[in-house]
């Protein structure tokens, strides 16, 4: 957890074990995926850095939320639906690697929708 922070998302659908799923926005189908939050980190200015990624740890997504949001807004899950089209490549081979022990370890430990 150094000073750079890379964005991921982990996915897998539940219905089928596979990583993605048909979404319907407006007409046009967008695949999604199942991410795993795989990271979450308290930093400067009252943000939480959140990361999900996919079990492989190859994508992922990162957001930041303030601490009010957290308190006040919806829930961090377990695991979210990511569009495809919004997931980041995973460069680095020891980020990949974190990330999908990360992302099968919360996939064992957790429903989904449980909010963590």
């Amino acid at each position: 957890m150094g000073t750079e922070r890379e964005r991921m998302t982990d996915s897998t659908d539940a219905t089928d074990g596979d990583d993605t799923a048909a979404a319907d926005d407006g007409g046009e189908a967008d695949e999604t995926v199942r991410c795993w939050l795989v990271e979450r980190e308290f930093g400067d200015r009252n943000f939480v850095t959140i990361v999900y990624a996919t079990r492989d740890g190859s994508r992922y997504q990162q957001w930041e939320r303030s601490t009010t949001s957290l308190r006040t807004g919806s829930q961090i899950t377990a695991a979210t639906e990511i569009p495809e089209s919004e997931l980041e490549a995973v460069t680095d081979e020891e980020t990949r690697e974190r990330y999908a022990r990360e992302a099968e370890r919360t996939a064992d430990q957790y429903e989904p929708d449980d909010p963590i």
